[in-house]
Order: C-alpha cells, then structure tokens, then sequence
C-alpha cells in the first residue's frame, strides 16, 4: 500500500508544471546540457523521493541540481553532492552501496528514504519563497506516507525550515545547525549541513561530521525500541502528519 501510494505520488511530482520560472529552466538545461553530458537526454523534470516505502529515517535535502538530478531524474543522482550523500548513507548501513550514478545502477536504500524540499532545479539554487510554498504540500504528503519514520534528517537550513513549515510546530521554532535536534511530536527533526561542493571543500561538512549525524539518527529512532530523547527540544507536540 505504501509504494502504491509513493508511486502515485511520484507520478503527479513528475507531471508538476506550477512554477513558470522553474519549469522554463530545468527545460533549458536538459535542451542546452553540459559538455561533459553532452549526448544524454536529460531528465529536465521534478524529481520525487526515492528509497525505503516505509522508512525510519527521511533526508530532506534543497532541490534537484542542475546537472545532477535534472539530468538523471533521480534524487541526489549523478553530482557530487549524491557522491557525498550516498557514500555517507553506505558507511551508516543505510545505502547497498557508496555510488550513485545512475537509476539503473542497483542502487537500494533499506530504512531510508531522500527527498527534496523542491522538486526542481532552481537557478543559482535559490527557489524563491513562493516556489518552496507551491511545493510543501508534496513533502507533507511523502511523509504522511512514511508512517513508520522516526527521525527527519534536514540537509541545510532550507531543508530545516521546509520541515518546520510543513509541519508547523508550536514556536518559537527551533534554529537550524549541523547537529541541532528538535522533538516534533512523535518525530525528531535532526540537521546537517548541506553536502554541497562549496561545503565539502571548505571542510564546512567533512565524511566525520555527517556519519556523526547519522549515527545520533540511529541512536534516536534506527530499528528497535524507540531512542532516548532528543538533547534539544522546541517543546509541545503537533498534531499527527495529515495529507490533503
């Protein structure tokens, strides 16, 4: 029941066409493409989530890169960013293997599902405020799907505040930080920054400082008796995840 509902979900993500500016670009990339890819067909669609139907874990990262995602059509697939990711993923136990190349490429998450805060790519990667709106209903719905998820794990401050906003917990809410815990009714919301090359390179977020993350995911909500509690907390449940 829960991949039927994830597939027609995914479905309606793919056939998505809400925002003029960001349709007019992933299009123009998958028509202009880049050198190196230059004999693939782009996907140049909204991207859904991809992994476990029912997982414990969800990473909600930005939105689709240009050359990654858009091009393959799967989540995280095909940049670096996805190298960084799903190498992570794998060292956790999470990822059948560190690559992610392709759809085809064999690729199985068990208990972990990844998804975007926006479906597609941005230009410069910036959605606008309005944009991310148009598209929190689709992350509402993939989670209401994912009844047995524990733990939300935001990849930078946008993923962190898209899950604030499609949940609205009581506020204040809390800040977002590599680390930053906060208890949302029965879920616990845990941030990282964002894989991105800029914060890779810099040593902003090393292979270390996210398998940290992961390990404290696991600690809170992996399989098994529920975890001890989360460090921080903004205090006051929510209502149940609700779709529609």
């Amino acid at each position: 029941m829960s991949a039927d509902g994830h597939a027609a979900l995914a479905a309606e993500v793919v056939a998505c066409r809400a925002c003029p500016r960001l349709v007019a670009w992933r299009e123009e990339v998958g028509r202009v493409r880049r050198r190196a890819f230059i004999d693939e067909e782009y996907w140049a669609r909204p991207v859904p989530g991809f992994g476990d139907p029912d997982p414990w874990l969800v990473v909600v990262g930005l939105a689709p890169a240009a050359h990654g995602a858009n091009r393959t059509g799967r989540v995280f697939t095909g940049d670096r960013s996805g190298d960084f990711l799903f190498a992570a993923l794998h060292r956790a136990g999470l990822a059948s293997q560190a690559a992610s190349v392709h759809p085809g490429d064999g690729l199985r998450l068990t208990g972990c599902r990844v998804t975007a805060a926006v479906r597609c790519a941005p230009p410069a990667n910036r959605p606008t405020p309005d944009e991310r709106a148009r598209c929190r209903p689709f992350l509402l719905r993939e989670l209401a799907l994912c009844p047995g998820a524990r733990v939300l794990m935001a990849l930078g401050a946008i993923g962190w505040d898209a899950v604030l906003r499609t949940l609205d917990p009581p506020r204040p809410w809390p800040r977002f930080g590599h680390g930053a815990e906060a208890r949302i009714g029965d879920l616990t919301l845990i941030g990282s920054y964002h894989p991105s090359q800029q914060n890779v390179f810099t040593g902003r977020l090393t292979p270390a400082m996210i398998d940290d993350v992961l390990a404290r995911a696991r600690e809170i909500g992996g399989p098994g008796p529920a975890g001890p509690p989360p460090r921080r907390s903004p205090g006051g449940p929510v209502a149940p995840i609700r779709a529609g």
